[in-house]
């Protein structure tokens, strides 16, 4: 006879997920964490085998994998390999449906234990917990809204094959440089449909949605609030997207450059600061001017974000979107409404002056990202650092004529060079936590080690004969 659980808990579900239940019975549960990479790894299991209060078990060496299911290996993990199991710990207030299984699914994010009760340095969601709580300490909450830039593409079975648009509704492929156009949204209006189902069922918000400047480009943007809750929900989102477009018989893709001749898709991190005591925002002082705190969190973000590229860039396909005189920043200047620069400052009231990252691409692990976008302001806040003057006009590279750039605002050119920054970034590394960047590092130099191994495609066109 199967024993149950206590389901006492189940009363206690958010109130999305009460309203897909409709009282129906619980098949499955899923327990899950964000790795490396940012997508989900866990268990799943009859739910009456769950409880918010039992044990489960996950494998440190989930957390040593490359992108390619590789291992990295490190001198600094003493036993590395006996694999020692980390404890989950569901955290309840994420509760959301699978709204895509066939029966009705709970999905938990789970946070991560080792086995003496403390937090696993090394998971992405305990390095944002870590940087949140430096904010705290000093009696400060940072507030966010991430924008989620994405690519619809015709199903890619083939590596070998370049990527292209998907086919819409007049049977037509989907044409570029349409930003904003309400056709090209209603082009894939039944995936679009799918994605508001999806969102609506977990309890997920959207602000708004656009038609970007690629073929079948899509943007999202989530409404403003906490950064632990706003990184879950782009978690969330990323899979539930895949699933929506998986639904409509078409891909969708969170590389940063999908297409040579497309723009790339970022995931602009909008950042403000709250005093905890007053709620009031930190950036604008009581008649509305900007105050030290509001520069000095751009004079950190301008020093420490250049030290830690490879949380915002992952990847070497990431560095093919930061390319100079593309719709994407390759600089950290900053300036008030101006999308060239890195660090853009938009129109805004007092009360919700803010600092945007551009820089950041969406293929970057939500919860790294915003960690480290939010290091960056701490460290200049906490160290006072005054920015470079506000940047005038359209600020593409260094070279940009009747520009004069400091070298150092240039963002690096590609993986290897933005890894030997970040061996380099001694303070970031502190607030991050030594032990995850002494891994991450190790992850990013095997792929790029791997990439470099890789005969392409380019390679064998332009070279097999001619050369």
């Amino acid at each position: 006879m199967i024993k149950q659980n206590n389901q006492s808990w189940l009363a206690d579900l958010p109130e999305a997920f009460q309203n897909i239940r409709q009282g129906k019975r619980i098949e499955e549960v899923e327990c899950i964490i964000p790795d490396i990479v940012g997508l989900s790894r866990g268990k799943s299991m009859p739910c009456y085998k769950f409880s918010p209060d039992a044990t489960f078990f996950l494998p440190v060496s989930l957390f040593y994998q490359t992108i390619t299911g590789d291992y990295v290996e490190l001198e600094e993990i003493k036993d590395q390999w006996t694999e020692k199991d980390m404890v989950l710990h569901p955290d309840m207030s994420t509760a959301s449906v699978v709204p895509w299984a066939d029966d009705l699914t709970l999905q938990v994010i789970c946070d991560l234990k080792d086995q003496n009760g403390d937090p696993v340095d090394i998971s992405p969601r305990n390095v944002l917990k870590r940087v949140l709580s430096l904010y705290e300490e000093k009696g400060l909450k940072p507030i966010i809204a991430p924008e989620l830039e994405f690519y619809l593409t015709k199903p890619n079975t083939d590596p070998n094959e370049p990527i292209e648009p998907p086919v819409g509704r007049t049977g037509r492929p989907g044409a570029g440089r349409q930003a904003y156009s309400m056709v090209a949204v209603d082009e894939y209006g039944s995936v679009i449909d799918t994605i508001y189902d999806f969102a609506e069922a977990q309890g997920l918000g959207i602000d708004t949605l656009i038609h970007e400047g690629g073929a079948g480009q899509i943007e999202i943007n989530l409404l403003h609030g906490d950064p632990l809750a706003l990184a879950d929900q782009v978690f969330y989102f990323k899979r539930a997207i895949k699933e929506a477009a998986l639904k409509n018989g078409i891909f969708a893709t969170f590389m940063a450059k999908p297409m040579r001749d497309e723009p790339g898709s970022a995931m602009h991190i909008h950042q403000s600061i709250i005093d905890i005591k007053t709620g009031k925002n930190i950036f604008s002082d009581a008649e509305g001017n900007v105050t030290p705190e509001f520069f000095h969190f751009i004079g950190g973000s301008q020093t420490h974000l250049l030290e830690i590229v490879p949380l915002l860039a992952p990847y070497v396909n990431s560095y093919r979107r930061l390319i100079g005189g593309e719709a994407a920043p390759d600089n950290l200047e900053w300036s008030w409404d101006n999308r060239t620069t890195g660090l853009r400052i938009p129109i805004s009231g007092p009360e919700d002056r803010r600092v945007e990252n551009r820089v950041t691409g969406i293929d970057a692990n939500p919860y790294l990202a915003i960690a480290a976008s939010l290091a960056a302001g701490y460290l200049g806040l906490v160290n006072k650092i005054e920015p470079r003057p506000e940047a005038d006009g359209e600020i593409w590279s260094a070279e940009g004529e009747g520009e004069d750039l400091a070298v150092e605002a240039v963002l690096p050119e590609g993986a290897a060079e933005a890894l030997a920054k970040f061996n380099d970034a001694k303070e970031m590394r502190e607030v991050l936590g030594e032990s995850f960047c002494s891994l991450f590092a190790a992850i990013k130099n095997a792929e790029l080690d791997e990439f470099r191994r890789e005969i392409s495609t380019w390679e064998r066109e332009h070279l097999m004969l001619n050369v």
